[in-house]
Parts: structure tokens; sequence; C-alpha cells
């Protein structure tokens, strides 16, 4: 009966610690992502990071998760990298959505990138793509055109303007 009468003491005694223990996560929670700057370059690297760092910010509950990015269109071999992306968003988008799924679209070049997701939708038909959400990130002259492709297939189209 002691050691029991003890040990409830020794466990009531010890919450506050571990509550006090609890209040430091709360303010680390608190902490507020720096705000994002799109390269000012067209250097592939720089993009490559920009873009992962915006997808993993607005990643929300996605289960499955595909980057479509593109180098610079004045590189040596730009037309190559774009049909295989091509190729590779098209076979994507013929399977159908799978609710969760998370398609990113972009790069430094936001027409490119448009013509990309666009290109990728031209098949798609009507309602397949539910429960998919696509992200286009680029520049706002470029986005209705992208939503005007997407929405047919059911796909939550969501914009993030590079800036």
């Amino acid at each position: 009966m002691k050691t029991t009468t003890r040990l409830l003491l020794l466990a009531c005694l010890s919450m506050p610690l571990l509550v006090a223990c609890n209040k430091g996560d709360d303010k680390a929670a608190a902490v507020v992502e720096a705000p994002l700057a799109a390269p000012t370059t067209n250097e592939g690297a720089a993009w490559d990071t920009y873009l992962t760092e915006v997808v993993k910010r607005n990643i929300e509950g996605a289960t499955n998760v595909y980057l479509y990015t593109l180098p610079d269109p004045a590189g040596a071999d730009f037309e190559g990298e774009y049909a295989r992306q091509l190729e590779k968003a098209q076979g994507d988008v013929a399977r159908g959505g799978v609710e969760g799924t998370l398609l990113a679209f972009g790069s430094q070049n936001s027409a490119k990138s448009a013509d990309l997701a666009i290109a990728s939708f031209a098949q798609a038909q009507p309602g397949t793509m539910k429960g998919v959400r696509l992200m286009f990130i680029g520049a706002s002259a470029d986005s209705e055109r992208v939503k005007a492709a997407v929405e047919p297939s059911g796909a939550k189209y969501e914009f993030i303007e590079a800036k």
C-alpha cells in the first residue's frame, strides 16, 4: 500500500512539470515561415529549390505529389526535356486521378509551364480527376488559360503567383 501511495503522489507531483514541457512546443509551432521570393535568374537549381518549397508549404493533405518543372528555355536540351515532361504528365493524367494527389506545374518560364499543363490535360476525360489538385506556379497572365484547360477534368485548380 505504501508503494502505491508513493507512486500516485509522484505521478501527481510530476504532472505540472510535464505540462510545462509541452508549453515550449506551442511557441515553436507559432513560428511563421519567411515569405518566398522567386529566383531572379534562370538557374535551374534555384528554381527547383523554390518550386519544391512552394509545393511543401501548400501540400495540405496531399498523399501523392508530382512536380513538373522545365529547364531554362535558352538551354541546350530544352525541347527534349519539354517532350519528356509532357509525355510523363500526359501519362499521369491519362491514368485518371486518385483522391489526394497534387499535380504541380512551374518553371522560370511561366508561359512554357502553362503550355505544359494545358497539353497534359488536352486528352483528359471529363470528371476523371475528381479529388486531384492541380497547382500552377507562375504568372497571373497564364493562370486563366491553365484553369480553363484543367476544370473540365474535375481537378481542383489552385494558382500561386511566382513573385
